[in-house]
């Protein structure tokens, strides 16, 4: 097998274990063979925590699941510098936070306050972190995946829209429909009959495989037509009044270059898993609600108005044309 068809293999496994939520499981998937990481919000008990246990066990990766609390300090993610004595000699030694594997879930990341959010984040940007003058690097394979709950808001630290910037994508995960919750019913009952009759027979995906994919997936070509359309859609976002009066009314700030950089990396990414080697306009498509959703700022009367950022990438999808 191919590259390709290995990671769309792992998507299928994933699937196995994570019933109507195959959005989510491909999001995963584009996040890892993108490079870059996700926010994922949705309500308690859809699935996000299994989603990326699941994805560690069938690849070749370690896992760190990080609970962010209002207590929590910045080295208890990046690690601290700890005082060895051996032999009436002390010194000082770096010991890895848990910041050092190769997927991170940073569960309910808006309970932290910022300085906490902030080592996380630069971590993410930075592929590294710097503890006493010295730097450690990440490794290769590093993916995060910070959840938040929409619905309690009490006592949470939400994320500044410049460092919300810092995620390739904003995943919505939404209830899956009666059929897929009857299917759940049934999953979690065999599980409980047979809870470990499966865990000798996974085969991991070898690490190298994704890096390889990343490497076919630059490969992947972008016509000039659709690179104008990522840039048109982009522009849209930062000067709305060109294209629709009413969209100007509802977005306040736009996408920063980020924006177009995470558009192509995502639209590649969307292509290669698809199975061609050039992106087309429904590739782009495809994926630009999860790369704009946390980059636009909405306006007052938006917000007023019940407008989402859904709804106001839904009207530049249809105002801009196509390639």
């Amino acid at each position: 097998m191919g590259n390709r068809e290995d990671i769309q293999a792992l998507g299928k496994r994933i699937g196995q274990s994570i019933i109507g939520q195959e959005a989510m499981i491909e999001r995963l998937l584009l996040g890892l063979l993108g490079n870059g990481h996700l926010l994922v919000e949705g309500l308690p008990g859809l699935a996000k925590t299994r989603a990326i246990k699941s994805l560690a066990k069938n690849l070749e990766a370690s896992l760190s699941r990080i609970q962010f609390t209002p207590d929590l300090l910045p080295s208890d993610i990046t690690g601290s510098e700890v005082y060895f004595s051996e032999g009436g000699k002390g010194e000082f030694k770096f010991q890895e936070g848990p910041v050092f594997a190769n997927l991170i879930l940073a569960d309910e990341i808006n309970r932290a306050p910022a300085k906490v959010q902030s080592a996380l984040l630069e971590a993410m940007e930075e592929r590294q972190v710097t503890v006493g003058g010295q730097s450690h690097p990440l490794p290769a394979l590093f993916l995060v995946m910070a959840t938040q709950n929409p619905i309690e808001q009490e006592g949470t630290y939400p994320l500044p829209e410049a460092q919300l910037d810092r995620f390739l994508m904003h995943v919505r995960v939404d209830y899956p429909d009666a059929n897929s919750e009857v299917a759940i019913m049934e999953l979690v009952r065999s599980e409980e009959k047979e809870p470990h009759a499966k865990s000798a027979e996974v085969q991991k995906l070898a690490a190298e495989v994704v890096l390889a994919a990343r490497r076919e997936i630059s490969e992947v070509a972008v016509s000039k037509a659709v690179e104008d359309y990522i840039v048109a859609l982009v522009m849209a976002t930062r000067y709305p009044d060109k294209i629709d009066p009413e969209l100007a009314k509802w977005i306040q700030v736009g996408a920063s270059p980020r924006g177009v950089i995470g558009l192509d990396k995502v639209s590649r990414a969307h292509a290669w898993l698809k199975g061609r080697d050039f992106v087309t306009p429904d590739d782009v498509q495809a994926i630009v609600h999860d790369v704009f959703r946390h980059r636009l700022v909405l306006s007052y009367e938006a917000h007023a108005g019940g407008i989402t950022a859904d709804q106001a990438v839904d009207r530049i999808v249809e105002k801009v044309a196509t390639a």
